[in-house]
């Protein structure tokens, strides 16, 4: 008898640890893909915005998309307070930000970026017939820029020119600060070239562009700086993006020609 429950204290003990090391193991070829939340402004036509089915589209939320599929990965579009984006990405609500997002010195020491894929310039919008005919007619008016963006950046850049203004006025999106241009309340607005000419171009006739813009920069994607796996994996999925024309081909679709970088 002592023989039998001997016999069967080690089968049983045989078969737990069996169990045990079969529960530890993952099953090969087990879905490792995970999610990427991406914040944005969802105000920012055409890189990213809201159709009119409250859709949210755009160049940079087809971009997302396809880097995300050839990740593994699901991707979540987060809306978030764009004056506050770093503290967003930093503070891990979202994993990336990606939303024509300009690279410069000051966010580089908080947050990472991707290599362009994209250059821009801060270009000056005024009425059709306003008598702003140089940066230099600025001076003693109200200008108009989206808070925490590059705009607000670039015209402090220029500090004469800056002090200069009557008042640097901030929006929280660009669309609301040309609706201010319309009706007066501003007498130009600085914007991203991209954002800029695609909103006037729903308004035939009824702005023009200045020919001397705040300077040229470009456009990245941001990331934690803790998160460099992350980072090298979007770096290379963008490259492979644009060796095999899928980003000339989204930014034809937005732009009608190709302007990635």
């Amino acid at each position: 008898m002592k023989k039998i429950a001997a016999l069967l204290l080690i089968s049983s003990v045989a078969l737990f640890a069996a169990c045990g090391k079969k529960e530890a193991a993952p099953a090969a070829g087990a879905d490792t893909a995970t999610k990427i939340i991406v914040g944005l402004d969802d105000n920012f036509p055409p890189m990213g915005f809201r159709d009119n089915s409250n859709e949210l589209v755009g160049f940079d939320i087809d971009m997302a998309k396809e880097a995300s599929r050839r990740l593994g990965m699901t991707v979540e579009f987060k809306p978030i307070d764009w004056s506050a984006k770093e503290a967003e990405l930093n503070g891990k609500r979202v994993d990336v930000l990606w939303n024509g997002l300009t690279i410069t010195e000051e966010r580089k020491q908080n947050i990472s970026f991707t290599a362009p894929y994209m250059t821009n310039h801060q270009i000056v919008i005024v009425g059709t017939n306003s008598p702003v005919k140089a940066k230099a007619d600025l001076a003693g008016r109200i200008v108009g820029a989206q808070d925490g963006s590059s705009a607000v950046d670039a015209i402090k850049k220029e500090s004469q020119l800056a002090a200069s203004l009557k008042e640097l006025k901030t929006f929280g999106d660009n669309v609301t600060a040309l609706m201010d241009l319309s009706t007066g309340r501003l007498d130009a607005i600085v914007v991203d070239e991209v954002v800029g000419r695609y909103l006037i171009s729903k308004r035939a006739g009824e702005y023009k562009v200045l020919e001397e813009n705040f300077g040229t920069e470009e456009y990245g994607v941001g990331v934690r700086k803790d998160d460099a796996e992350l980072l090298g994996k979007l770096d290379k999925t963008l490259a492979s993006m644009k060796q095999d024309g899928t980003a000339a081909r989204i930014a034809t679709q937005w732009f009608g020609t190709d302007i990635t970088k």
